[in-house]
């Protein structure tokens, strides 16, 4: 980015005009180029990468490039006050964003402003929105679950804490629906939510936060948002002010479930920005450091031993595909990155198999060592089943006539896993019923159920369960295991459902 004889000039002139005999220590640059919401400033000989600087206007920005002869500035504020020749100063201070208690149930910007119109916020406390992701040496294994209430993640897929598992997929197949349904199921528990929103339209937002409201999930949820009407330094920004308010009651010995929604526009942001401060591209016009962008963000997901407090964060990344495309440079990058990927495939959602899980390519580096042993007990099988069975299907397709019993079983038994886990969008199911609903499943007594029945033979049986065998559903989720006493209790339980006709 060279600077032209002209700028210097003038800028020469300009100070030789101003000299005085006043002597201070501050450091002062003066813009020679503005447009686009990226500022080109000579001087700021002592600035730091990602350190604050100050326009003449009280505006903000952010010395994203430095260069021998000029400091590439992105700029937070309005720009248009901005002109050739203002004065710029440096703040010896890097980007903080407010955080503490008060923040939940509120809606922030980019940077941590509220936009929700509920008042400002009274919290002292900042944190720094770039801190050095936690040490190895201070960090605990993975073995405590979040449960999603979504069964088919709950059970094949699980997510634990201080985890970062990706959920990618192409458009509207249902995403952000599983963010939003891990967020509700927390109600009445122990994990603090965060929801990042970035790059989205102003109205989804709404509708999302809408949705959190209605199911009094904003009473543990902040929502960061920094919409697609935004600059692009503010939709670059927000992830990590997520980040550090999520650092923030991680600290505290508190778990923390955030969700990055999605970090394909947040690579966008940057590369636009990149390309704007002249940095040369790479890859699909990408800068070459789009990989340390997201890496630096999502390592900071973490959970501390019991000698640092023993908090977690987890995060929960969402990446946009085109048609399918998970060999794209930004979803390989945020792949190697995470610990397992919930693929959602759009055949699976146009088919009405919703969440549209393929529990072939989905994965969970974790394994089962984030599920409680209920689950783990009447899981284990389920993924292999269901992977064989849409195998099975392939050949199948081609009649049916010609198959031994046991293939025919299998295929009953994976119609009727298919239907199990499908699930309604806002309606996460506690762990205890999903244990209880694939116990019946495991021990064959849905197979005599008609596959367009099972959906309404699983709801009559959860309120059969719940009205009458409360105490066996509780019993479940204090234990986290189900004992040969809880099998018994349970099998007897689903024989009277099956005798008493509500279905």
């Amino acid at each position: 980015m060279a600077v032209k004889g002209q700028d210097i000039a003038s800028v020469i002139k300009k100070q030789i005009e101003g000299f005085g005999t006043d002597l201070g220590m501050v450091d002062v640059g003066t813009v020679v180029e503005v447009g686009d919401g990226i500022a080109r400033v000579h001087g700021l000989s002592g600035v730091a990468y990602n350190e604050l600087v100050e326009f003449g206007g009280g505006v903000a920005g952010i010395a994203l490039n430095l260069e021998e002869d000029s400091v590439g500035v992105v700029i937070l504020g309005d720009p248009s006050d901005i002109k050739e020749g203002s004065e710029v100063r440096g703040t010896g201070q890097v980007m903080q964003v407010p955080v503490g208690e008060q923040l939940l149930g509120r809606v922030l910007d980019g940077i941590g402003n509220p936009i929700d119109g509920k008042g400002s916020i009274n919290t002292s406390e900042t944190r720094e929105v770039e801190i050095v992701a936690p040490n190895v040496a201070i960090r605990k294994g993975v073995d405590t679950p979040v449960q999603t209430g979504i069964k088919a993640i709950d059970a094949m897929i699980p997510v634990g804490r201080g985890q970062r598992e990706l959920i990618i997929g192409d458009r509207t197949t249902g995403k952000t629906a599983i963010c939003v349904d891990s967020i509700i199921n927390q109600k009445g528990g122990d994990l603090i939510c965060i929801y990042v929103a970035i790059g989205q339209k102003v109205g989804k937002v709404a509708q999302t936060v809408g949705i959190l409201e209605q199911f009094g999930a904003m009473e543990h949820t902040i929502v960061v948002a920094a919409n697609a009407s935004d600059a692009a330094p503010m939709q670059y920004l927000a992830p990590y002010t997520g980040c550090a308010m999520a650092e923030y009651f991680m600290l505290q010995g508190k778990d923390v479930l955030i969700a990055y929604d999605d970090l394909s526009k947040h690579a966008w942001a940057y590369r636009q920005m990149s390309l704007l401060l002249k940095r040369p591209p790479g890859r699909e016009a990408y800068p070459g450091d789009v990989f340390y962008l997201h890496s630096r963000l999502l390592e900071r997901a973490a959970r501390l031993d019991d000698a640092h407090g023993g908090g977690s964060v987890t995060a929960l990344p969402v990446i946009e595909t085109q048609a399918g495309d998970v060999s794209a440079y930004v979803p390989t990058n945020v792949i190697s990155i995470t610990d397992g990927q919930i693929y959602l495939e759009p055949e699976l959602f146009n088919a009405g198999i919703r969440p549209a899980v393929n529990a072939g390519v989905s994965v969970s580096r974790v394994g089962s060592a984030a599920q409680t042993k209920a689950m783990k007990s009447v899981a284990g099988t389920l993924r292999l089943a269901l992977s064989q069975y849409r195998e099975l299907v392939t050949f199948a397709q081609f009649g049916t006539d010609d198959l031994d019993e046991a293939t025919k079983r299998q295929l009953g038994r994976g119609e009727r896993s298919v239907e199990i886990l499908k699930q309604g969008q806002n309606a996460p199911v506690p762990m205890e019923q999903q244990v209880a609903i694939l116990f019946a499943l495991n021990e064959g007594y849905v197979d005599d159920v008609d596959v367009s029945d099972v959906m309404s033979w699983e709801q009559a049986f959860h309120g059969f369960m719940t009205s009458n065998h409360k105490d066996l559903l509780k019993q479940i989720s204090d234990d986290a295991d189900l004992s040969d006493s809880s099998k018994e209790k349970l099998t007897s339980a689903i024989e009277d459902f099956k005798k008493s006709g509500l279905v």
